[in-house]
């Protein structure tokens, strides 16, 4: 299926490597240009001369952490009118007790998990309703959903993002402006295998045990290919995707229960 939007440039955060780097290849194999944001310079180069080798797209990378202003100032200044904006801090998600949570911690959580998307977007869109086109997709994490103990500070500052969002995308429909959101589940990445190993040691356990709790968790019954989400967002970027705005997609394999 031709998405409509070969020589569209598309800005990744995250874009070295998980979730992050399977968008990007989906976005490359449309023929789309463009720019992956992540921590590490050598994992960026890695990426991006993978993908341009691959796909024959011109692919540049900025080395910034958007968890903070000047990281975003950074990618801005590289990066200021995409047509694609795909947001993605890439924090593992970590247990903690609210009780013991200061108001750094939620702060922190809420700079890392909302504003490093929303200022993005802030920014990014304007110029893409000047330009009638525009495309913004943010991974966030299927609990959303269905928030779970001792995940507090992250859910809040997400849900704090989607209520934003939810805000904002009825004035940029029609402008074919759209964003939306997608709710992964259990894939398989570096982040994940290293959330197991965690788990498995605080719970003083196998990380074979762990493994087949989280299997029997998903109807599914494995752990999904990056690729899998990849594909997802692509489509959400295509050009026939300008009237899906403001949903919050869930891609877990069928964890979530829920109807709506």
């Amino acid at each position: 299926m031709d998405l409509g939007i070969k020589g569209r440039h598309a800005l990744v955060c995250g874009g070295s490597k998980g979730l992050g780097h399977a968008a990007a290849r989906a976005l490359a194999a449309e023929g789309v240009t463009l720019t992956l944001v992540a921590r590490s310079q050598d994992a960026l180069e890695t990426a991006a001369w993978a993908i341009s080798d691959e796909f024959g797209v011109a692919v540049n990378y900025v080395a910034a952490d958007v968890t903070n202003s000047g990281g975003r100032r950074a990618v801005l200044a590289a990066c200021p009118d995409p047509d694609i904006l795909v947001t993605n801090p890439g924090v593992r998600q970590t247990p903690s007790d609210f009780r013991t949570l200061t108001g750094e911690d939620w702060h922190q959580w809420f700079e890392t998990h909302c504003m490093a998307s929303l200022e993005l977007i802030q920014k990014i869109v304007p110029g893409m309703c000047e330009r009638k086109f525009g495309r913004v997709v943010n991974i966030s994490v299927s609990n959303i959903k269905f928030p779970q103990v001792n995940f507090g500070q992250s859910h809040g500052a997400r849900l704090a993002l989607a209520g934003a969002i939810g805000s904002m995308v009825r004035e940029l429909v029609a402008h074919n402006v759209v964003i939306n959101s997608v709710l992964p589940g259990f894939f398989d990445t570096d982040a994940l295998q290293t959330n197991l190993h965690g788990h498995a040691a605080r719970g003083n356990t196998t990380y074979e045990t762990i493994v087949a709790d989280r299997l029997k968790m998903t109807p599914a019954g494995r752990f999904a290919d990056p690729a899998e989400c990849g594909d997802l967002i692509a489509f959400l970027c295509g050009r026939n995707a300008g009237y899906i705005t403001g949903q919050n997609i869930v891609n877990d394999g069928g964890v979530y229960q829920g109807i709506f």
